[in-house]
């Protein structure tokens, strides 16, 4: 009985099918995910679920205090080398006014060889000196300009314009580092991913102009196809189509020209606009 009834609906199903132009999909985004190179507690949250951002706005602040005291011995250690540098060029100099003045003597007869060859080894000795203080001081400066920047990777900033989808973390709160903080979307990430059958694959390559329309939407919007599958599939199960079920279909991606209202996960009905794409 109950196969006969099932039979039954798909019969009408069947008879009552129409065909249609348009090509099922849904909503889609590429979300950039706000995190810290840093472990640390979130001390503020600047955004909620659903603001927008520009891009540069702090969306969030760890705190700083465990990364600023390397920071301060950092900066403390290139200063000292700094001071050390200094010094080691007062003696270069002082050396090299002793080795010439010896130099001169020698020449004229009035200095001993050893003298001299020890005026020459003390001025060797302090340009050594120097170099040294300098390979130091360097190194101090990539450390102490790598202890700022932790500091200042502890301010989590959006890198794009756009809307806060998802907080993940709260203000008190252990963060990992590299764990996201925040999803945001940005409207250039937006796209849609849809079904095309085989026989529209021509008319679909990477380029082609397409109409998307959603439930809700006053208006469709335009877009431009950017990816479409080497290899077919079976039409996923989301996609409530009886006349492309049990058929194979290849996934295509299009993205939008401008802004839209089309949301993530949100169906979409797609149709080809024009075809003459970039087919290089």
């Amino acid at each position: 009985m109950k196969r006969f009834v099932f039979a039954s609906l798909l019969l009408l199903a069947a008879c009552g099918k129409q065909t249609s132009d348009a090509m099922q999909g849904y909503g889609e985004a590429d979300y950039v995910y706000i995190a810290s190179q840093e472990t640390g507690v979130v001390a503020e949250l600047l955004v909620r679920e659903g603001d927008r951002v520009a891009a540069g706005a702090q969306v969030f602040r760890l705190d700083p205090q465990r990364l600023t005291y390397g920071a301060q011995s950092a900066a403390a250690q290139r200063s000292a080398l700094a001071e050390a540098l200094q010094a080691a060029q007062a003696d270069l100099r002082l050396a090299q006014t002793n080795y010439t003045r010896s130099e001169e003597l020698y020449r004229r007869g009035f200095l001993a060889r050893a003298r001299l060859d020890a005026d020459r080894e003390a001025r060797n000795a302090a340009d050594a000196r120097v170099d040294q203080a300098q390979r130091q001081l360097a190194a101090a400066g990539s450390e102490a300009g790598l202890a700022s920047e932790r500091v200042s990777d502890t301010q989590g900033r959006a890198p794009l314009a756009g809307t806060i989808e998802q907080i993940y973390h709260r203000p008190g709160e252990v963060v990992p580092a590299g764990q996201p903080v925040a999803a945001l979307l940005a409207p250039e990430n937006m796209k849609v991913r849809f079904f095309a059958p085989q026989a529209l694959l021509s008319r679909l390559p990477v380029g082609a102009r397409v109409s998307v329309r959603c439930d809700g939407c006053e208006q469709a919007f335009e877009g431009r196809v950017s990816f479409v599958a080497q290899e077919p599939e079976f039409t996923p199960p989301v996609i409530y189509s009886l006349d492309q079920r049990e058929k194979l279909v290849f996934l295509v991606e299009a993205r939008f020209d401008a802004p839209t209202a089309i949301r993530p996960g949100a169906p979409v009905d797609v149709r080809i606009v024009d075809s003459g794409g970039d087919r290089e």
